[in-house]
Formats: structure tokens, sequence, C-alpha cells
């Protein structure tokens, strides 16, 4: 209180001190002025062209990256998976997650440069500990169905990911300004799916009765989980990531009224959280299949919308308003196709997405077995194609149409 009262004294005496001086000095006070904001408009300009377009800021073209970039649709990755077998350790040191997440990045030149990991992968530095296996994917052998296993979790322990932080550091200073830093996390109830379940599900069986029968025990853990991700979250950002994605992956498996009980509120907490310390920062959240929550989805603070390849680019951008940044949504499939169909789509994609407020994407991870000629192609579109050459553009689709016509 009394620094703010100093603070407002000192203001007045700048103002009256301003008031009394020369007036030839208020030109010195312009210039200084015009350059104090030209430095901040550089400074803003300096930022990766992902981070401008999340922001929704004024760029010449969309930038793009694809989810799961990195991972076994590459020869590079498959050749060093076979060195190094264990995913637990592909992700959780420091060297073998920068040369995975740069991979990509070597071959394609992407916008955005995500970091090697797993939505699971700060689970023991909660209390948690996780195996993966090869063929069932990830496995907690004591799942939390009770209120004495609750217990367990406990406040996120950072010291358990020093290699996060390590490889987010290095990866700025090997990408440099090219692209932006990705980091990401699981959103509260996907992770919960995962902690009440012991494994990966369809059908979400047990997760759902207990929201009916033990309501008390998944608000603890959800909340649990949003405090300890919104720290996490920080930490990436702090350690060098430029933006952050939300997986709500499994967000789309409730009913509207069920994920306005069990998954909204929490997001909308772990992004107030981030947002008061690093409002700079876009977050970014994306759920599969989530064609029926896209509004709900804009209400939670994101700064930008995951769209997934079932929904329509125009549709989703009348529902979620002008002035909500969005991110897709090709589908994955398109990239098993020839160079036309992955044009067609691209351009459709960019054309309904409008110039201003978008991150190219595809709607879902990149597929194993898809050719890497067919992610070069689409990467060197995203290049090429121009916010300002768009409206002359006649997809090769048409072209082919009018031709048969």
């Amino acid at each position: 209180m009394h620094g703010t009262m100093r603070a407002a004294a000192a203001a007045q005496q700048q103002t009256a001190a301003a008031a009394a001086a020369p007036r030839r000095a208020a030109p010195a006070g312009r210039a200084r002025a015009v350059r104090a904001r030209a430095a901040a408009d550089a400074a803003a300009s300096a930022d990766p062209l992902l981070v401008r377009a999340a922001r929704g800021e004024a760029v010449e073209r969309a930038p793009c990256w694809m989810m799961r970039q990195a991972g076994r649709y590459q020869a590079a990755y498959r050749e060093l998976a076979r060195k190094h077998p264990s995913f637990r350790a592909r992700s959780e040191t420091t060297e073998l997650i920068v040369d995975i997440s740069l991979q990509p990045f070597r071959s394609f030149r992407p916008d955005g440069v995500i970091l090697f990991s797993d939505i699971l992968t700060p689970l023991p530095a909660l209390g948690v500990p996780f195996e993966i296996d090869d063929n069932k994917g990830p496995l907690i052998e004591h799942p939390i169905r009770s209120m004495e296993q609750l217990s367990q979790l406990h406040a996120l322990d950072l010291s358990q990911l020093t290699f996060v932080g390590d490889a987010l550091g290095a990866l700025r200073s090997e990408v440099g300004g090219a692209a932006a830093v990705l980091g990401f996390v699981g959103s509260p109830w996907t992770l919960a799916t995962y902690l009440v379940e012991g494994a990966s599900s369809s059908l979400y069986k047990t997760i759902k009765s207990m929201a009916q029968s033990q309501p008390a025990l998944l608000e603890g853990m959800l909340g649990a989980l949003a405090e300890g991700m919104a720290e996490y979250m920080c930490y990436q950002i702090e350690a060098g990531a430029q933006a952050i994605q939300v997986f709500d992956s499994w967000g789309g498996q409730l009913p509207p009224r069920e994920w306005d009980r069990w998954s909204g509120p929490y997001l909308r907490r772990m992004i107030a959280t981030v947002k008061a310390r690093h409002p700079r920062v876009p977050l970014t959240l994306y759920a599969n299949g989530s064609g029926g929550l896209l509004e709900r989805m804009g209400a939670t603070g994101a700064d930008v919308i995951g769209l997934d390849w079932t929904v329509d680019m125009a549709d989703a951008r009348r529902r979620l308003g002008a002035g909500q940044s969005v991110q897709g949504n090709v589908d994955p499939v398109v990239l098993f196709a020839e160079r036309a169909a992955i044009e067609d789509a691209v351009v459709d994609c960019l054309t309904k997405a409008g110039p201003r407020g978008h991150i190219l994407n595809l709607g879902h991870g990149v597929l194993v077995g898809t050719p890497e000629d067919a992610v070069a192609h689409m990467f060197e579109l995203s290049k090429s194609i121009k916010y300002a050459d768009l409206p002359n553009m006649q997809r090769p689709a048409q072209q082919q149409r009018a031709l048969v016509s």
C-alpha cells in the first residue's frame, strides 16, 4: 500500500516536472516514445511465426507443424529406436529427447518443434509410477480407486523432471528463431482416465462409473492433476517452451454436460493459473472427437482451439468466432494419397480458416506408415502458399472437375 502511494506521488512529481519543462524538450520526449514503440514492435516481430499466428497477429502465411511429427513413420526414428528400445529411455534422456525432437526439423523445417515426450511423463513426479508395454501401451500397476490411494498423489516434484527442462533449453538453443519450441501436457481428465483405468481404454467404464458413484474421489483427483499440470506447464515455459499444447485426448468421450462437470472446470483452472504467470505464451487446447464441444472449449481461456479432421474448418470458425485462433485440421489419411489430393486438402483448409489466427496442422497425429515425402510436401505447401495468393488459387480437385464438365 505504502509503496503504491509513493509510486503515485513520484508519478505526480514527474508529470508536474514535464509540464514545467521548456517546450523544446517535447520533441526529444516524443522521439524517445517513438523509439520505445519501435523497440516493442521489433521484439514482438522477433517472436516465431507460429507464436504470432497463435496470438492472432497479422502474418503472411499460416505456420505449420504436425502432431506426432516425430515418430515411427520416420526412418531416422526407427533406427534410433532399435539402438534404444525402451520408450521410457528415449523420452526421459535429455540427449535422446533433443535428437528425436529435432529429427523432423532437420528433415522438413516445420514452424514448430514439439518436445518428444509423453503425457504420462510427469506422473512419477506426482507419486504415480507407470510402465509402457510395447504392445499394451501405458500400464499403471496400482490404479487409483479409493480415497486412501488418492493420498499417494503429492505436489509436483520438479526435481524428477529436469530432463524435460534441460531438453527444452537445448532445443531453444538448437532451433534459434527458425521455429517455435512447443511443450505439452495432458489434461486432468485425460490423465485421470489412465490413473483410474490403469491402462488405455476404449469404453472408460471404470472412470465414468466413478463419476457417478464416487464423485468426491474423482473431484479430488482432477483438482490435484490440474494443480500439478499448471505447475508443469509453467516449468516448461520457464525452461524454454514458447507455446504449450494441452491434450484433452479423451475429453471427446464425455457427453457435453459431463464434460462441463469433469473436464471443462479443471481446464479453466489450469489455464487461468498459467496465464496469470505467463500471459503472452499461447496455449492450445486439443481434444479428439470434440465436434460437439467446440464452444465449450473456446470458453476455457485457451488461445488456440485444435480441431480434429471430422470438423469442417469454416463451420468451426463460425461457431468459435473470428477472435478465436484455431489449429488444424487436415485428415491424416490424406498424406497417403497423391500430391494433388494433399494440395486440395491444404488449400481447402487454409481458405476456410482465413488469413488470421490459424496454425496449419493435421486433425490428429501423423499415422504410422505415412510416406515421408508426403509429409515433406505438406510442409513445402505451407511455406509456398501466402495468404495473398489464396483468393486466386483453384484447388487441383476443382480443376479436374472443371475439365470433366
